[in-house]
């Protein structure tokens, strides 16, 4: 009897686009299908219409199921916003006498470690291990068949909006999908676009998207800091609607039509502004424009250095840094965050998927593409559960 094919699923549940990866999980992983709608019950990046934001899910799921010929029953969920944080926390063991760490305790410090008191509203989104101290020895990766008398563990933790987390999951569950795991959506698109082979260097991601920007720090494959950033892609459209006197969706047009991170002195060049019925058009200096995007811009990675900064990553990022979302396609914005924080500068581009499509290299699908590589890696350990569950029985 042929296997039941398995399929690993992404949703990104964004505050102005729901987009969806469909891929089927096989020697590899192999694009089928996805889709991209306008998303709605959305302000400020948190959840204002429950039934509003289930039904843009819906619409999303519908228009992947057609595109990849399959069902789909259930999925991983990125989770983003200004709800989101990062914080420290550390676990110890005492293990009475000088033995040999098993993995039970290993398991037992991981709990020790996620054992944090957090306000009525918070909970533990994810937990990233950073190195385990055995006697007072820090820096340990693999303290497992160690002689040790005390395991400690010191870990990264990403905390929610309990309501916010019930409300996205409510929403998903009610346009029939479940939800396999919410993932940090900044961490979702660092899984997808940064090699292997590039963890090892210290790098950040910064996930701007409408109404929020997250980062994400690592080095040496440990997660060092997870925050969000006050400045995000509606920023820049606000500035411009403010400086231009012109309305919030013409600001967006301009924005998109003409403009560019980093202004040009020598410029002399007009530009029409988008005028409402009966009025008389307008012009604005594009260097004008560019000014207000690129004060803007300079703003954003200023706050991204000085959260570098805080652990001691300022002008560490061997690596570079990545920019994933809809803000990071701001012409000439990679050129900012290289001067601001003394490092390479990339788009957060997926890799890794095949049948991947060229026109989706693109920075606003990393996140969903992150999010179905999340799903193929737990369906990939649930298989190795089932075939370890399997040769016991057959001994027994």
């Amino acid at each position: 009897m042929a296997e039941k094919p398995v399929y690993a699923v992404g949703l990104d549940a964004g505050s102005t686009k729901t987009r969806m990866v469909v891929c089927a999980f096989e020697d590899r992983l192999r694009l089928l299908g996805c889709s991209v709608v306008e998303s709605r019950g959305w302000s400020k990046g948190t959840i204002t219409d429950q039934g509003a934001v289930a039904e843009s899910v819906l619409a999303a799921l519908d228009e992947a199921e057609r595109s990849a010929g399959v069902s789909v029953e259930s999925a991983v969920v990125g989770m983003g916003g200004p709800s989101l944080r990062g914080a420290a926390g550390r676990g110890a063991l005492d293990l009475g006498y000088p033995r040999e760490i098993q993995q039970r305790d290993v398991n037992r410090v991981k709990e020790r470690a996620t054992r944090v008191q957090l306000q009525a509203d918070r909970m533990v989104l994810q937990f990233f291990p950073q190195d385990f101290v055995v006697d007072d020895e820090p820096g340990h990766r693999e303290p497992r068949k160690t002689t040790a008398a005390r395991l400690e563990l010191n870990v990264h933790l990403v905390t929610a909006s309990t309501r916010e987390h019930s409300a996205l999951v409510g929403a998903v569950n009610q346009a029939h999908l479940l939800v396999e795991e919410t993932i940090f959506e900044a961490q979702a698109a660092w899984y997808a676009s940064v090699k292997p082979e590039e963890r090892r260097e210290g790098l950040a991601l910064v996930d701007i998207g409408a109404d929020s920007t997250s980062l994400v720090v690592y080095y040496d494959e440990a997660m060092c800091l997870a925050s969000t950033v006050r400045v995000c892609g509606g920023h820049f459209t606000s500035d411009l609607a403010r400086g231009l006197c012109i309305s919030p969706a013409a600001a967006e047009q301009v924005k998109l039509e003409y403009g560019r991170a980093c202004a040009d002195s020598s410029e002399r060049i007009l530009v029409e502004l988008p005028s409402p019925e009966g009025c008389e058009p307008r012009q604005a200096p594009k260097r004008h424009v560019d000014l207000i995007l690129e004060s803007r811009a300079r703003e954003l990675f200023q706050i991204v250095r000085s959260e570098l900064a805080v652990v001691g990553m300022d002008q560490a990022l061997l690596g570079g840094i990545f920019l994933a979302g809809g803000g990071a396609k701001l012409p000439e914005i990679l050129d900012v965050a290289a001067d601001e924080l003394k490092c390479q500068s990339r788009f957060g581009i997926a890799e890794g998927i095949a049948d991947w499509p060229k026109e989706m290299d693109d920075p606003e699908w990393c996140t969903a593409a992150g999010l179905a590589m999340y799903s193929a890696k737990l369906k990939e350990q649930s298989q190795r559960q089932r075939a370890a569950v399997g040769w016991l029985s057959r001994i027994l």
